[in-house]
């Protein structure tokens, strides 16, 4: 169908356009009537394959009915009462459920927010009261949200512009980009010398016995992609230990079985002592988690951390179905089958397109990477080329990346795989048209 035949998604963009500020995103200018399981119905009625899960959220499927029927049972129940003037059992249930799917090393505690930036936000707040320090380290290529100190930990400039002044104590450090900065070293000796430069940072960047906290993804999301080295993770979790700074991992995107635990964490065998989650943890209602270690999380004052809506008891009533249904769904092993078979049908094309592609991720985080003569010319033109035929075609598949020169694939995760292959079909289709 092409745009003169969509009239009811015209009128709704021009509205959207009209009542909106333009500062919002929108990647697509596909519309939504109603959704279910891995497939978009718009207001036309088209189908549409949906391999972007809203930004990695819908993992159990859209409207899972044990979801839905989680919501609407607690609907009838309560609304809302603020976990700061009475307590409710979903709230504190949820928590119980995040310390024993999560554990940090020992006992662990939770919270529960709103949003990832707002748990990202809270982490650090917990971090700067435990160590008694103000400043904290993040990494080129981040993204932890679009509040102040979301943002101004956030490595893409764009999402920052004309915002400033913004938080003070940030230090950006080169991220263990070993897919564009691995100059031909093996993983090892890459490693080695991104933990070396870290630790130069420590002598003219910010003292170490000044920092409360280092946050990273273990995978980077918006960034384009690209998964941390496990033994660089290993590296900063010793020199976090070294110098009595605390290591929080933001599993906001990897989280809740993308990466095929439910937390990448777990895949990748580093423990941190704070983490924020978001994302997928409610099929689809705004609700966000710090989990620590118990010293940790008890080293915040009270009143400093927490929020009117946050852990609201429909939300909360949502992220316990999904949990079930993750757990007896077994979704991370899911996770790593969708990524394999992503991988099978992606890395032959990435090689038919002579060096111009790079497939990366885990478990089901995946992402394709299109560039010129080298990995330091990304083709974002390319990307969105690539994009806009796939939406065309009835496939929901989203760019990342500094330069928008990744195709990120962050499919449900209980997709069927006839629906995989087909929208699989579809991207490798438009990638080759392109290659020739």
């Amino acid at each position: 169908m092409n745009e003169l035949e969509k009239p009811a998604s015209q009128a709704l963009l021009a509205r959207r356009q009209a009542a909106m500020p333009r500062g919002v995103p929108l990647i697509s200018n596909f519309t939504v009537d109603s959704a279910h399981g891995s497939t978009i119905r718009t207001l036309e009625g088209v189908d549409v394959l949906d391999f972007a899960s809203g930004i990695g959220v819908t993992g159990t499927g859209h409207t899972h009915p044990e979801v839905v029927e989680a919501i609407t049972t607690q609907a009838r129940r309560l609304l809302h009462a603020c976990i700061h003037v009475a307590t409710y059992e979903p709230y504190v249930a949820l928590c119980e459920r995040l310390v024993q799917l999560l554990p940090h090393g020992g006992p662990t505690k939770a919270m529960l927010l709103n949003s990832g930036a707002e748990a990202v936000e809270n982490a650090i707040k917990i971090a700067r009261q435990a160590t008694g320090r103000p400043s904290v380290i993040c990494f080129e290529g981040a993204f932890h949200g679009r509040t102040l100190l979301g943002m101004s930990l956030t490595s893409k400039v764009r999402y920052k512009s004309g915002c400033g002044p913004l938080a003070p104590e940030i230090y950006r450090v080169p991220f263990a980009d070993y897919f564009h900065g691995g100059d031909g070293l093996s993983e090892e000796a890459f490693v080695a010398r991104e933990l070396h430069r870290l630790d130069e940072a420590f002598s003219v960047v910010v003292a170490a016995e000044q920092v409360a906290a280092i946050i990273v993804e273990p995978v980077l999301g918006e960034g384009g992609i690209i998964p941390a080295p496990p033994a660089w993770l290993r590296g900063l979790r010793k020199r976090c230990d070294q110098h009595g700074i605390l290591l929080i991992f933001d599993e906001v995107q990897t989280g809740f079985c993308r990466t095929g635990d439910y937390g990448a964490f777990q895949v990748l065998g580093v423990t941190p002592d704070l983490s924020t989650w978001a994302k997928a943890m409610a099929s689809g209602l705004p609700i966000s988690a710090v989990v620590g270690r118990a010293d940790v999380m008890d080293a915040a004052q009270l009143g400093t951390i927490g929020g009117t809506f946050g852990g609201n008891p429909v939300a909360a009533a949502a992220a316990l179905a999904t949990l079930t249904i993750m757990e007896r769904e077994q979704l991370g092993a899911r996770a790593v089958e969708v990524g394999a078979i992503i991988r099978s049908r992606l890395e032959p094309t990435a090689e038919k397109l002579a060096g111009h592609a790079q497939v990366r991720g885990l478990g089901a985080m995946i992402g394709i990477e299109l560039y010129g003569e080298t990995v330091h010319d990304p083709d974002g033109a390319a990307v969105a080329d690539v994009l806009r035929a796939c939406h065309e075609r009835g496939l929901l598949v989203i760019g990342a990346g500094v330069h928008g020169s990744v195709i990120r694939i962050l499919t449900p995760l209980t997709i069927a795989t006839s629906e995989l292959e087909r929208g699989l079909g579809i991207l490798t289709d438009e990638l080759m048209r392109r290659a020739g």
